[in-house]
């Protein structure tokens, strides 16, 4: 096959894949791009410069080898591509779905900076990893030999599964515990569909349990099985829980109906999803059909969800963010499909309290704010701009301010497991080691909230320490 030039972003201008039509993608919750035709990812990945120092691979977090994907991608060589994508990530696909690419690789590509547009790499890197689903050349889990060293997975997220993995190829015995009734984490029950199908995700956790990674699910560690007894069961304990804890809004009428936290309401459209029956989604209490809408908070759980709010039928959905539009944590993609989709975002607002009408919400009473001087991380502080409060009308407001670890040690009874005052459990990033013996901790637990992305370098990186501490050959770790 003849080989593609690169370098080919002078001529060719970026392209995404074909969005769906706004009104079309309203009415599901299936994801809005199609997938890259074969001659269409080639012409993509032509694009990249192949650089001296590619800084996307600097800033992805994962150092995914992104240049020399894209050329083989160029060349027509798809399966040479999968198997370096999948080198580096065991999630290429899911990552090539929801990844920040603006913030991460995308955003600092060189041709980017140089103002010609940058390489769609998310895109190429989700077509790569379907087309090799596909085309059967993801391969099983099927380690060379097997060991007799187990070790105990704590939290079925990305971060988990992905030391599973690792761990699993290399024959060490891996049980995973999760308190929910399918694994996944929140890329099962947290992301809506539109950015990331289902199917993907229970194909991976297929493919674990397949290769001989035992799930042990609806399991509440320090309920159901103690810290101590999983401890004693392994030669190694991983924590994986990520952060669940919703921040609280401590404002007037915050506890009248209505006024639900996130996590609950994208849970619960979630398992609708999965054909699940859901009695609060049921009877209404955490469905937005037919209502008026307020979600406050201005990150990537805020745009989930607007966007879910629409497609569930919502009279009008309207998003409070205290900052500007340049100043939110969020993904500006997803604002623009937001805004597509009929989101309407009111800047440099914050919430005062709620009003209610015989026990349920009826609206958010709303002040303005201005951005002020910068504060110690450079980032302009928002001020109240006094006298200027209303009332937004409301019949579900859904807060959407982040997440807080929960107090492991007094939840799991744990002696002399630390955490840092913001609550994570302190461990070595390199590796995941607590101050316990032979007891690791990845992502969102060690981190505070951050991207899938860093959950899947975290468990990964762990595996490794852990596959050091077993004394695994390095050949066969690799494997």
């Amino acid at each position: 096959m003849a080989k593609q030039p690169m370098l080919k972003f002078v001529q060719i201008e970026r392209d995404m894949p074909e969005k769906r039509d706004a009104d079309a993608r309203r009415e599901d919750f299936h994801e809005i791009y199609a997938e890259f035709a074969d001659q269409k990812a080639r012409e993509q990945a032509s694009r990249c410069s192949q650089c001296g120092v590619p800084y996307c691979q600097s800033h992805c977090p994962l150092h995914n080898n992104i240049p020399d994907w894209l050329r083989l991608t160029a060349e027509g060589r798809l399966r040479e591509a999968y198997e370096i994508s999948q080198a580096t990530n065991t999630y290429p696909e899911i990552c090539g779905r929801i990844c920040p690419q603006d913030r991460l690789c995308e955003g600092n590509c060189v041709i980017e900076q140089s103002g010609h547009g940058t390489v769609t790499i998310g895109a190429v890197e989700k077509y790569i990893t379907d087309t090799a689903w596909d085309n059967g050349w993801v391969q099983p889990i099927e380690p060379a030999h097997e060991r007799t060293e187990s070790v105990g997975i704590i939290g079925a997220g990305p971060g988990g599964l992905a030391a599973a993995d690792m761990l699993r190829r290399a024959g060490v015995q891996v049980t995973v515990y999760d308190r929910y009734d399918r694994a996944g984490g929140l890329m099962t029950y947290g992301i809506p569909g539109f950015k990331l199908e289902k199917d993907i995700v229970m194909r991976r956790n297929r493919q674990l349990e397949q290769g001989g990674v035992n799930f042990v699910l609806n399991c509440n560690v320090g309920e159901d099985v103690s810290f101590d007894e999983i401890r004693a069961k392994h030669d190694a304990v991983i924590i994986a829980t990520g952060v669940y804890k919703s921040r609280v809004l401590e404002l007037p009428g915050v506890g009248s109906g209505g006024v639900v936290r996130a996590i609950d309401f994208l849970t619960a459209s979630n398992r609708k999803s999965f054909g699940d029956a859901v009695e609060a989604y049921d009877n209404g209490t955490l469905c937005a059909d037919g209502k008026r809408v307020v979600v406050i908070g201005g990150g990537d759980t805020a745009m989930d969800c607007v966007r879910t709010s629409i497609r569930e039928g919502a009279k009008s959905v309207k998003c409070l963010y205290r900052r500007d539009r340049a100043n939110m944590p969020g993904s500006q993609r997803e604002v623009q499909n937001a805004e597509e989709e009929g989101v309407v975002f009111d800047w440099l607002r914050a919430p005062k309290g709620f009003t209610e009408d015989g026990g349920k919400v009826s609206g958010v009473m709303v002040q303005k704010m201005r951005l002020g001087a910068p504060d110690v991380t450079g980032r302009q502080s928002p001020e109240l701009i006094e006298g200027a409060d209303y009332v937004e009308a409301a019949d579900l407001v859904i807060t959407a301010l982040g997440f807080e670890p929960e107090d492991l040690p007094k939840l799991w009874g744990v002696d002399g497991l630390e955490v840092t005052r913001w609550g994570t459990v302190k461990a070595e990033f390199t590796t995941g080691a607590t101050v316990l013996d032979g007891v690791f901790a990845v992502g969102d637990i060690v981190r505070g909230a951050s991207l899938v992305v860093w959950a899947i370098r975290d468990g990964r990186d762990c595996a490794q320490a852990i596959l050091d501490r077993l004394d695994v050959p390095a050949a066969v770790a690799a494997e």
